[in-house]
């Protein structure tokens, strides 16, 4: 058994060191808000309830010193928003961290976001996997986290040649399918497809009503999935063109677990709604409840901009993807083009698709 940083103390942290404590590994939490983290050590542990059981696991560390949480660890587990990972890859980089890193999940550039935050700071950065989705579908309710859904498979893949901290992916999670590179698995981040054009389609319905509405079941209507359809479409041939034959988003979620079976239908769009909006795991999960949530904040930024990123270093046409972000960055006053995770700020300098899959694949970051 492995001693394990779980790195993010959020729904996915929580039900992250839940289940890896459970299963014997020796488990230590860290959290950055003193809140959550004084709200959890009155607790002794995490609460669980769903999927995974109803219970409580303790934790013989919760704490907000990184440095803590990190002495001693075999392999650190990130479950953070990828809003977050800049700040904590450079708290890590500075400290000097050599503990491998597995970001549950990496969206979209995470793993090579990450380390391009050491590179910054001069120092040699630790082995880092990343998978393509949480391991989870879980909401937290004080110290109780409600865990509706585990994955049944999720895409890992290392950054460049070591591959250490895959090889902890794959002892963590046995779903875990591995790729041969973080292309895959970012470009299997269902989010970036299932969420930004609910979130432009339903802005107006967010903001008039706080979210008071069942996001998946409600805002998956006719008109969104067939916006959903042709975004996807868009992403696959980008995948198609690094090298990647990837599922379409409906069978990919099938696989993960969040749709419940794939629905007879006339047209691809309408089976994708009857799936999405049906799927017993994101039932209960209600929409943003303002233009910050990370649906908003994170999924453009982080997702559909990495896309058209990729998109231009291979010269794959994205219509859908560029008019969504322009007009989530015009709704959010400019802050998705202001956090837009380019290959600029990845410090990738590449002409083409054969360039950037040398750089991911041999480590050259």
């Amino acid at each position: 058994m492995s001693s394990v940083a779980v790195l993010g103390g959020g729904a996915g942290g929580r039900a992250c060191a839940a289940e890896l404590a459970a299963a014997g590994h020796r488990v230590r939490l860290w959290n950055r808000n003193a809140a959550t983290v004084a709200e959890l050590c009155a607790a002794g542990g995490v609460y669980t309830r769903g999927v995974l059981g109803d219970g409580f696991t303790p934790l013989p560390l919760i704490t907000t010193s990184l440095a803590d949480a990190l002495r001693g660890a075999d392999v650190a587990v990130v479950c953070l928003p990828a809003l977050a990972h800049r700040a904590l890859a450079d708290d890590l980089a500075r400290l000097g961290c050599r503990v491998p890193l597995i970001l549950n999940p990496g969206h979209t550039l995470g793993a090579v976001h990450v380390a391009s935050r050491f590179a910054a700071y001069g120092g040699k950065r630790p082995s880092i996997a990343e998978l393509s989705t949480l391991t989870y579908v879980a909401r937290a309710d004080g110290a109780t986290v409600n865990i509706t859904g585990r994955a049944g498979r999720v895409r890992a893949a290392a950054l460049g040649i070591d591959t250490t901290a895959l090889d902890f992916a794959r002892d963590l999670w046995p779903v875990c399918h591995t790729e041969s590179d973080v292309l895959a698995t970012g470009l299997a981040n269902v989010n970036l497809v299932l969420h930004p054009p609910a979130a432009v389609l339903a802005a107006a319905w967010v903001e008039a009503t706080a979210g008071r509405f069942a996001y998946y079941r409600e805002a998956t209507t006719p008109a969104v999935t067939a916006v959903m359809t042709q975004l996807d479409d868009e992403r696959l041939t980008v995948a198609r063109a690094l090298g990647h034959e990837l599922d379409a988003l409906i069978d990919e979620m099938a696989a993960i677990g969040t749709v419940d079976a794939i629905p007879e239908a006339p047209t691809p769009a309408e089976r994708l709604r009857i799936a999405v909006a049906t799927g017993r795991a994101n039932a209960s999960i209600t929409a943003p409840d303002s233009l910050h949530h990370r649906y908003y904040r994170e999924d453009f930024a982080y997702g559909l901009a990495p896309l058209i990123e990729l998109a231009a270093v291979t010269g794959v046409a994205v219509p859908i993807a560029k008019s969504l972000f322009t007009l989530a960055d015009c709704a959010l006053g400019g802050a998705a083009s202001r956090d837009a995770l380019t290959l600029a700020a990845v410090r990738l300098t590449v002409r083409n698709g054969a360039e950037l899959i040398d750089a991911v694949t041999n480590g050259a970051l």
